[in-house]
């Protein structure tokens, strides 16, 4: 296999085509162009194309959105449907109670936001960003982190194309290429997977808690129009969870009889028996959601890991060369239920600190202007606020809501202490110590299977390549995980990808990955009790293609 790239140079290389990255993009084109200046900014994206692999809830505050296009209404940006109702609800069995809006802290209250499809927002922010002048480029998966012999970043590497499954170039083979820059700003989403390698290389993470995460898994419905709402916004906590164990759903009423409704799970849960496919598959049947569901059709179905230990879970921002920013790094706040406005903030932010250190002259240094800003801003000071919010939710979801309601309500965020957070993978219990969970079989109305739901996210691999989850050690799941925790790779993947199988001749069961179902989540990289199992960039342009989710 050749080792020579073809290669091209950039002032700002920005790996991922989200709210982060191409707000990073925009800014940059935008201070250019006040101060008189050529700068080239190239963006990559591993999707199909901008916004195939954006997935969230999603109600937005606009508020970065106002400060990176003040005319964003002017310019026909999708943000059509104003939040017009709030409804906090906690679900039990056979019923639910309302919060009164006096109780509800002010991270719950969504006056002046927008229930949006955030993938239409992000194609639209692509539009913007072209525009300007960024060269846009997906299909293009940011498979390796390039280094110069100072360990600073340089850039990145493409991955290869045409790859068979043993790792040699097939037919159709073709070398990726080194895409070099004075800064590069990685702006993945959840869990990257550049991100993850800079952190441990870079020690990232020594002056920071481990980040946890939750499992969103969402669907969109076409609803009757008796049963839809145009702006009503409702979240849930409760049922048909535990109440050790943290999570909710929501229900978010678009325009033109949509609905996006999805749950959400925190992986730091400890039972290897929960499903969190089951679990949403369950939520949709309680009264409260299925009125508006009921008669509908399901249009569209996906799943994303989350971010959510907050400012404590912060890792360094910068390291040589670069710079980690949106769900990279991890922005958003939990305890809101909305990260986009942080994306583009972040984003915002790392763009200008690059364009001043261009000005200078200067080049893949820290970009120390970046973390600084960011202790100076908004968005510092509102991750403040909630920091407590995922350690007061470990307590248990009524104590969690009591303690973080007082939190908010009586100390406005501003508690003289910050609790810690811990690593998702280390709370699983032994399956023999945990009470087995009996899932209903779906009714194919309201509640469905994993493979007619990974139909409906329009995911493809090309089979012919590298399996793109590595496993460390291939014994591990069979020796560690079935024998202790019973295959819970089985359970917490919400697309099928993992199987526990019968080997053949006596040879006693073994691990199935079905890799071509993977919806690039990443909770395998996240809850696996072992950390076996890392995510790598399949092939460019492959994985789910959302529809504006």
């Amino acid at each position: 296999m050749s080792s020579e790239r073809e290669s091209m140079e950039f002032d700002v290389l920005i790996v991922g085509a989200g709210p982060a990255g191409l707000a990073a993009a925009i800014r940059l084109k935008q201070q250019a162009a006040a101060a008189g200046r050529e700068v080239s900014v190239c963006v990559i994206e591993k999707g199909a194309e901008v916004g195939a692999h954006i997935l969230s809830g999603a109600v937005m505050d606009p508020r970065a959105l106002d400060e990176l296009l003040p005319d964003w209404k002017a310019l026909g940006a999708p943000l059509d449907t104003p939040v017009r109702e709030d409804k906090v609800l906690f679900l039990h069995a056979g019923g639910a109670h309302q919060v009164p809006h006096a109780l509800l802290p002010d991270c719950l209250t969504n006056d002046g936001n927008y229930v949006v499809r955030l993938g239409s927002l992000v194609r639209w922010l692509g539009e913007q960003a072209e525009a300007l002048g960024v060269e846009i480029y997906p299909g293009f998966a940011g498979a390796e982190v390039l280094h110069d012999e100072a360990g600073a970043v340089i850039g990145v590497a493409t991955g290869d194309m045409g790859l068979t499954r043993n790792g040699e170039p097939g037919p159709a083979y073709q070398r990726g290429m080194a895409l070099l820059a004075a800064y590069t700003l990685f702006a993945e989403g959840c869990r990257g997977h550049l991100g993850k390698q800079l952190e441990a290389r870079h020690g990232l993470r020594g002056n920071s808690d481990p980040q946890t995460y939750g499992l969103g898994i969402k669907e969109l419905w076409e609803v009757p129009a008796g049963a839809h709402q145009a702006g009503l916004v409702v979240h849930t906590t409760g049922w048909p969870l535990q109440s050790d164990t943290y999570g909710g759903g929501f229900a978010y009423h678009l325009e033109g009889g949509l609905v996006a409704v999805g749950h959400v799970v925190g992986l730091d849960y400890a039972n290897p028996h929960l499903s969190p496919f089951e679990e949403f598959q369950r939520f949709k049947t309680h009264p409260a959601i299925r009125c508006y569901l009921e008669g509908g059709k399901r249009l569209a179905y996906g799943a994303r890991a989350i971010a959510a230990g907050g400012l404590q879970s912060l890792p360094t921002l910068v390291f040589p060369g670069g710079a980690l920013i949106g769900d990279d790094a991890g922005f958003l706040n939990a305890a809101r239920i909305k990260g986009s406005h942080g994306a583009i903030k972040s984003g915002m932010l790392a763009a200008e600190a690059a364009i001043e250190a261009l000005a200078q002259g200067r080049r893949q240094d820290l970009l120390e202007a970046y973390p600084a800003a960011f202790r100076a801003s908004w968005l510092h000071a509102e991750l403040h606020a909630t920091r407590n919010f995922k350690p007061y939710m470990k307590k248990g979801r009524w104590l969690g809501s009591l303690l973080f309601g007082l939190d908010q309500k009586l100390l406005r965020g501003k508690a003289p202490w910050t609790l810690r957070n811990r690593a998702d993978h280390d709370t699983l219990r032994p399956a023999a110590e945990c009470p087995r969970l009996d899932y209903p079989k779906p009714d194919g109305r309201l509640s469905f299977d994993r493979l007619s739901s990974v139909f409906l996210s329009n995911t493809n691999h090309e089979e012919e390549q590298p399996c793109h989850l590595r496993l460390a050690d291939p014994e591990a799941p069979i020796r560690i995980n079935l024998a202790r925790f019973d295959a819970p790779e089985t359970r917490y993947c919400p697309a099928g990808v993992y199987e526990i199988v019968e080997g053949g001749d006596g040879e006693g069961p073994r691990l199935q990955i079905n890799s071509q179902n993977c919806i690039h989540c990443k909770t395998c990289d996240i809850k696996d009790p072992t950390q076996n199992i890392t995510w790598v960039t399949p092939q460019g342009g492959e994985g789910p293609i959302y529809q504006g989710m």
